[in-house]
């Protein structure tokens, strides 16, 4: 058995089993209080925050499974709507890096509603081309992660403002913006790298083990996508991504 089979193994059978059992057991104190008793308001509080944690965690599990799945070429098609995807991801984030900001804005009738509540919070998005009325085709699960990795990343390093573009007309191109404090040019090739952060002021107050990224590249890498980087120091950073259909790439490998 090869070194990251074994390693693969491990996430999957010892970590998240684990990490079930967490969330079973805080979600069990949070909601079941004629069984186990009322909560005060700073336990509660308590128990939220290893609540929210331990998403956290189960969610880098899965960065690191759907990176083993993609590497092996083990994709689930489907058609979905990236302006729903896009809305989840942007909100799971947002649950993740500012808790108290969801309870402001759950539950909105309407994708206006939304954009509007989270216009509130510098955050912003668009669809335009094929994808806005029509469904992409791919694995929505690593679509999915790829969104929430580049909206988490745009959201820790912000200074006000995080923006989505998607566009395209074969291929699915995902723009993230934000306007941060930028990466210097001789990082850019670096930040790309496993465990690999950039080492700055903006940078040492943001939590995170440097996977993101990584986990992004391999993801669109093994979609036969890619991920390219356009930063001005000082001002902004901005992700493009590029992936082409699942549809689109048997396509190609039928005709070769």
């Amino acid at each position: 058995m090869r070194e990251k089979d074994y390693l693969y193994d491990l996430l999957v059978h010892d970590l998240t089993g684990a990490l079930a059992v967490v969330t079973v057991t805080v979600n069990n104190l949070l909601s079941k209080t004629d069984r186990y008793g009322p909560l005060s308001e700073s336990q509660r509080k308590c128990v939220e925050r290893v609540q929210r944690n331990t998403q956290k965690a189960q969610g880098l599990v899965q960065d690191i499974l759907e990176v083993a799945r993609s590497e092996e070429n083990l994709f689930h098609s489907s058609r979905f709507a990236i302006g729903e995807l896009i809305q989840e991801a942007i909100l799971d984030t947002l649950e993740a890096v500012n808790p108290g900001a969801i309870e402001e804005i759950s539950a909105p009738p309407d994708e206006a509603e939304l954009k509007k509540a989270l216009g509130r919070y510098g955050i912003s998005w668009t669809v335009s081309g094929r994808y806005a009325t029509s469904p992409f085709s791919h694995d929505r699960k690593k679509v999915l992660q790829i969104l929430r990795n580049l909206a988490s990343n745009a959201l820790k390093y912000r200074a006000h403002l995080m923006d989505v573009l998607v566009s395209g007309d074969s291929d699915l191109i995902i723009r993230v913006s934000n306007d941060g404090p930028g990466i210097p040019e001789q990082d850019r090739e670096a930040v790309f790298k496993r465990f690999v952060r950039v080492q700055n002021d903006a940078a040492k107050d943001v939590p995170g083990l440097g996977l993101g990224l990584f986990c992004i590249k391999a993801l669109v890498e093994g979609m036969h996508g890619e991920i390219s980087l356009g930063s001005r120091e000082g001002f902004s950073t901005c992700f493009t991504v590029r992936i082409p259909s699942l549809q689109s790439s048997k396509d190609k490998e039928d005709k070769s």
